[in-house]
């Protein structure tokens, strides 16, 4: 899958081909959730626009079956409205900002959504989203959409970034868009694996960073090392072994159906810290390590760090670190 990864990277109809091919390995998760977590974990090793790309889509589709299991429907079969094609691509776009309001309404029977969305990657390539809305003042319900409607219309905003350049991430536009419900009102944020999704992105940041990792490896064995070079290795080796150690245990848990309410937070809350940890120590080690000179002659390497420094940054930093805390004490955040 590193290879693969590695030669689809970083062009977006390419992810989006490897996309619906991986799409069979979604059901993994929550029965062999460490090979599901395998399998990102290389992606994000490979390519990290290639791994931005695929790891929403099969997130969508693990929660399209979670929402069939739960109204008693065998997945094979699917709910109406909800099968996706295997010609399908999907984003799932679920931030909320002031400001910015998407609400649902019901007539006749039939779901309709109108509004603004923010945060909405890859909106002007991928086929369908599952995007949550609000209902009423404070409730919200998730809906499958077909990104292809007359009624959607990207914001016309810049995209600026360095890292995941490819990956554009706009507001979206509704007016009068046919949606078809995910759960009911409320389900999307309260089913088990709504957690289990950040700990899929968290192997992401993991592949990412034992690249990473690798590059320094290999620069230490072309010459001589010295202690520094050696200090570097250290740092690196142990912060990787701690994020593994945590997504094993994060995929160990789900699987025994043990990281269900508070305590499948905390498992994900964990994984997610220690694979953000790494993925921050190795853009500071390698940097410390290799110098300038992959930054700035080797592409791939620059593009990994860049792609990295954005891809990070869902992380919540110490606010995460916050709710962790606040988990541990048996509270919710």
């Amino acid at each position: 899958m590193v290879a693969a990864a590695r030669t689809a990277g970083p062009d977006v109809d390419a992810a989006l081909a490897l996309a619906r091919n991986v799409s069979p390995d979604s059901s993994w998760l929550g029965r062999t959730t460490w090979a599901y977590l395998r399998v990102l974990g290389s992606l994000g090793a490979g390519d990290l626009t290639v791994a931005r790309v695929i790891e929403p889509h099969l997130d969508a589709l693990t929660i399209l079956a979670q929402a069939a299991e739960a109204d008693g429907h065998d997945f094979a079969g699917g709910l109406p409205g909800l099968t996706p094609s295997p010609s399908s691509t999907w984003g799932v776009y679920a931030a909320h900002a002031p400001g910015e309001r998407l609400l649902a309404t019901v007539a006749d029977g039939e779901w309709s959504l109108s509004g603004s969305k923010p945060w909405c990657s890859l909106a002007d390539r991928v086929s369908h989203a599952i995007i949550t809305a609000h209902v009423d003042d404070e409730r919200r319900r998730a809906f499958v959409v077909d990104l292809s409607h007359p009624g959607v219309r990207l914001a016309d905003a810049p995209w600026v970034s360095r890292g995941l350049a490819a990956v554009r991430s706009t507001g979206l536009h509704l007016h009068a868009v046919p949606a078809t419900p995910v759960g009911p009102v409320g389900w999307y944020l309260s089913r088990p694996g709504f957690s289990w999704g950040g700990i899929a992105v968290a192997a992401v940041w993991f592949g990412a960073a034992s690249a990473l990792a690798q590059a320094v490896l290999a620069g230490a064995r072309s010459r001589t090392p010295d202690q520094v070079a050696m200090l570097h290795l250290g740092r690196l080796d142990g912060a990787l072994r701690a994020a593994e150690l945590e997504l094993r245990a994060a995929a160990a848990a789900i699987d025994a159906g043990m990281a269900l309410g508070n305590a499948g937070e905390l498992v994900a809350a964990r994984a997610r810290n220690a694979a953000a940890a790494a993925a921050e120590l190795a853009l500071t080690e390698t940097a410390r390590a290799l110098g300038p000179a992959p930054l700035t002659f080797r592409e791939e390497h620059a593009r990994r760090v860049a792609d990295l420094t954005v891809y990070v940054r869902q992380h919540h930093g110490e606010r995460d670190l916050v709710r962790s805390g606040t988990l541990l004490l048996g509270g919710r955040a």
